[in-house]
């Protein structure tokens, strides 16, 4: 149970309960495992919440019968207890363990009767080139309880990646070909789709399993017996990166108190390298250097008004981006035109910025800590003396107060330390292994063929980063200025999946008039360049969304989709965008090779990310 979730517990139950929290530790095949937790005293069912943590990801496993099919397809609308495992694990304390203390939950849930029918459990194995559906049979019969579905299937071995991924799964080869070290991982699905808890080793406990699962029940009967409300008018696909306009609204961030972090040698992997990517321009910053660095990214006392940080919008769990807005919120609540590109690899970029207006990321900094609407500092001298009163930068910068040029620098080292390569395409391209799939390799031949993508988004034989460096009209930035017009009444976002119509007479009183994007031509000038943005790289773009400078395509089937159909008519429009005639199939492949190249180790610079401090004002 993430910690979050213990104010959720009641009175009787919290401090036990949360003492267990705090002395669990995942489980890790051949590690030394965690003594036992002192038996628990169970809260009543029903007495407390379980708050939805996010949703159940997709993805593809393997049936008894062997045929390929949707994870999402086994949910089927009713409360799932989802494990992963692998039958050879010869941990005892491991896998063998976890399935005998699921076996004792679904014991106690099918003395529950009419309970037991709304309740499945799922086991998948990542293990899929042993676990064949007869040894999994064979494994379910040392577990499976009569009154209830438990079915053992196995994860797809062409996307058992991404699937894993979803799922924050970890899972390493150990010695031996049999050998699988991995973090054990059960997860509590409700009705629609939602995951309600996270067990791991220290926190997998039969009783409290049984217990949860009853309460989501308890929940479901409530909201069924009372008269449902009328519901707001909103927006959305019902995607929770669909932002704030869909009524299925979850925070892709976590909080605080649930992250763990996990320091990395952030300069030694800099100057190492990853696989796939080209060698850093230099010199290179030292350790002190980005961990200086680092600790202003995250310090929310850069901003006027100590809220802000620049973590707020290049969020590390989201890609660096933010995945919830299409474009980020600055200081006071004050919107930004443009969508938050992402850090990821950026120390290899020659132009920042959608419009390129920056070469160096010393001083791209400045932007945002003086825009009015982002973390809206009144001057240059007015963050630099801030810093200087703040202690633990009293003698950070070289002994000295910060300047802007040792600022730059701090900032700039940190960002130049994300690097994330090493992805399933680049292992492929190296020889170390087969394609990621057969979709993806038919993937990247379209892309670098008929769907043309390599023209922009070159794919060179060494280090790609698919960017050309240079400026495209695609068509976004002139529907937005000549063709998209505001409507007579449009809702507005007040909330969370809450929306209110409002007139455009209200909205011009308390509003200002949002500014047409030109793009380039705001840079320099020249009529040819009205519309044109600079051209992304699609390292690790399946974490970045939304996409296009504006956010307005809310994922890569939407890009994908785009471009097909041509882009968006207009006199500057690239000569290389045209309708491409990609069947369904096609696209699908090509979205399976955007999926490819996301790298192996952003998860690690993500828990390196919250194991920085975050500056706090009231400390003080």
């Amino acid at each position: 149970m993430p910690a979050a979730a213990c104010r959720w517990l009641p009175p009787g139950a919290l401090a036990v309960l949360c003492a267990g929290l705090l002395i669990g530790a995942p489980l890790a095949a051949h590690e030394a495992h965690p003594a036992a937790p002192p038996a628990r005293q169970l809260p009543t069912p029903g007495s407390y919440a379980l708050p939805p943590l996010r949703a159940a990801p997709d993805g593809l496993v393997r049936d008894e019968q062997g045929k390929v099919r949707p994870l999402h397809d086994l949910l089927a609308g009713r409360i799932v207890v989802l494990s992963f495992i692998y039958t050879r694990c010869a941990d005892g304390a491991g896998c063998p363990m976890a399935s005998y203390t699921l076996s004792q939950a679904a014991g106690r849930l099918a003395k529950s009767g009419e309970l037991g029918a709304r309740v499945a459990f799922l086991s998948v194995s990542f293990d899929p080139a042993h676990d064949s559906p007869q040894v999994l049979a064979a494994y379910a019969g040392h577990f499976q309880k009569p009154g209830i579905d438990w079915r053992f299937m196995a994860t797809d071995p062409a996307s058992m990646g991404q699937l894993l991924g979803a799922y924050r799964q970890d899972v390493v080869k150990g010695g031996d070909d049999a050998s699988l070290a991995h973090t054990l991982r059960v997860f509590l699905i409700d009705a629609a789709g939602q995951i309600r808890n996270e067990y791991t080793a220290g926190f997998l406990d039969a009783g409290l399993l049984a217990t949860d699962v009853q309460t989501l029940a308890l929940e479901t009967a409530r909201k069924a017996e009372t008269p449902p409300r009328p519901t707001p008018a909103s927006t959305g696909t019902g995607d929770p990166r669909a932002g704030y306009q869909s009524g299925a609204y979850r925070s892709g961030s976590r909080a605080l108190l649930a992250r763990q972090g996990v320091p990395l040698a952030l300069a030694e992997r800099l100057a190492a390298g990853e696989p796939g990517l080209p060698a850093m321009p230099g010199p290179l910053p030292d350790a002190a250097q980005i961990a200086l660095g680092r600790r202003l990214f995250f310090d929310r006392r850069l901003s006027h008004n100590n809220t802000l940080s620049c973590a707020s919008c290049h969020v590390p769990e989201q890609g660096y981006t933010s995945n919830e807005l299409a474009t980020p919120i600055g200081i006071e609540g004050r919107s930004v035109r443009r969508n938050a590109p992402t850090l990821l690899n950026v120390g290899f970029l020659p132009h920042l910025f959608h419009d390129s207006r920056e070469t160096r990321l010393e001083q791209q900094i400045w932007a945002p800590l003086l825009a009015a609407n982002e973390m809206g500092n009144p001057a240059i001298g007015y963050v630099l003396d801030k810093i200087a009163g703040l202690p633990e930068y009293a003698t950070a910068f070289d002994g000295g107060p910060p300047t802007m040029e040792t600022l730059g620098a701090a900032l700039a080292a940190y960002q130049r330390s994300l690097i994330a390569g090493g992805s399933a395409f680049d292992r492929w391209r190296g020889g170390e292994e087969t394609a990621p799939s057969p979709a993806a390799a038919r993937g990247f031949a379209l892309f670098t063929g008929k769907a043309g993508c390599g023209g922009c988004h070159l794919a060179s034989p060494t280090g790609p980063l698919f960017t050309d460096h240079r400026w495209h009209n695609t068509g976004i930035g002139y529907r937005q200025s000549m063709i998209d017009r505001p409507a007579a009444e449009a809702a507005v976002t007040v909330g969370p999946g809450l929306s209110l119509p409002v007139s455009a007479r209200d909205r011009a009183a308390s509003s200002i008039e949002p500014v047409n994007d030109l793009g380039r031509y705001e840079v320099t000038g020249d009529p040819a360049d009205r519309w044109r943005f600079r051209t992304p790289g699609l390292r690790n773009v399946a974490l970045t969304a939304p996409y296009m400078h504006d956010g307005s395509l809310p994922d890569l089937a939407a890009v994908v989709a785009f471009y097909n159909a041509g882009g968006v008519p207009n006199e500057g429009l690239d000569a290389r965008i045209r309708p491409l005639n990609l069947d369904a199939t096609e696209r699908a492949e090509l979205l399976a090779f955007l999926e490819s190249l996301t790298g192996g180790s952003v998860d690690a610079l993500v828990k390196d990310a919250w194991a920085a401090p975050i500056g706090d004002h009231r400390a003080r």
